[in-house]
């Protein structure tokens, strides 16, 4: 986080400056951290945690003056409204929830009216489009659904002014009529969703997706982000390729990202953690948490790859005094073990 303070992009914000929250880093800490200082017995929250609500509530305070994540035309203007909305409400709802609120906290509250001002009438949010997987993409819009679904089951309370109830019933609406043409991964976030608001999902595609997600697990235990495809990177007919150079033999690995999230989803939507699928994942889990190749990060973490770019094997343009570059310098190559790293603590932490 610290690494991301310092290298993350700085967005004007009252009389000062934030840093942007990423899916990859930002997001997937204010998940994982509370859950971590839970298994610590550490009630105090970190200074990197701390900072990140901090900057967090301020974004949701100056909403109508600060600077968007990105404003170089209109519509990156209206897709950074609509993503920073439901980041900004998970990451709130998230933490009211680690101090076991049993109402939203004032800031939350405005979050989450900015989440149903910013909805559109489909039911979901503008999105961030970069054609950039699993996070920036066409398909991403969906995702962004099901992060607010997390979002808005994870508050506390009751949900039953206008807007909200309107709301939610429009959010529910889409993430159903939407679900079966959703690839893997997404259909996998949705049932995560739905372990925090109910009537996300049936109990007959929950039953199917975790079928389906026991068929897909690799011989050694792990998942494979990959394979939670079909990747199209928002292009609209084939070939659907990555607009980077990808190192396959990474790519055909098991990956900490997706066996973490498959093993947090299956846990969260009830299956036993003696189940055969879920035990053979934490032992994958246990056996692959390594140092990360990348220098000044001390620890051990666990690894994911770039969908987008070889980030692995270093740069032309890579300038080493400086760790900035172009696609592989080092503090690039943790966009995917970040959130590697928060979801193994959330698959490992509550594990029996």
């Amino acid at each position: 986080m610290e690494m991301w303070f310092t290298y993350g992009t700085k967005l004007k914000t009252g009389d000062a400056q934030t840093t942007c929250v990423a899916c990859h880093a930002g997001l997937a800490y204010a998940l994982s951290r509370p859950v971590l200082r839970q298994t610590m017995h550490v009630d105090v929250p970190s200074t990197q945690e701390a900072r990140l609500i901090d900057e967090t509530k301020r974004r949701v305070e100056t909403y109508s003056t600060h600077q968007v994540l990105y404003e170089f035309n209109e519509r990156k203007k209206i897709e950074s409204r609509g993503t920073e909305a439901v980041l900004n409400a998970l990451i709130l709802t998230s933490a009211d929830a680690a101090q076991n609120l049993r109402e939203p906290g004032e800031v939350t509250r405005k979050a989450l009216a900015r989440l149903w001002e910013t909805q559109r009438a489909d039911g979901r949010w503008d999105w961030l489009d970069f054609g950039l997987e699993p996070w920036e993409t066409v398909e991403s819009g969906y995702h962004g659904a099901a992060y607010a679904a997390f979002a808005v089951g994870t508050a506390k309370g009751r949900h039953d002014d206008e807007g909200a109830t309107a709301g939610i019933a429009r959010l529910r609406s889409y993430l159903s009529a939407n679900y079966e043409a959703q690839h893997l991964y997404n259909r996998t976030w949705a049932l995560l969703a739905s372990t925090r608001l109910k009537n996300v999902v049936t109990g007959a595609q929950r039953k199917a997706l975790i079928a389906e997600l026991v068929r897909v697990q690799r011989e050694d235990g792990g998942w494979s982000l990959q394979d939670m495809g079909p990747w199209r990177w928002s292009k609209t007919a084939p070939p659907f390729k990555a607009p980077g150079e990808l190192d396959a033999s990474l790519l055909s690995q098991s990956d900490g990202y997706a066996t973490a999230l498959v093993v947090y989803t299956l846990k969260q939507a009830g299956v036993s953690s003696r189940n055969a699928a879920i035990r053979k994942g934490i032992q994958w889990l246990e056996t692959n948490q390594r140092a990360l190749p990348v220098p000044d990060v001390p620890g051990r973490g666990w690894q994911a790859h770039s969908l987008n770019y070889d980030r692995e094997h270093g740069s032309p343009h890579y300038d080493n005094s400086t760790l900035r570059g172009d696609k592989g310098e080092p503090w690039r190559r943790l966009f995917m073990s970040d959130t590697a790293t928060a979801f193994a603590i959330l698959a490992l932490a509550d594990n029996e």
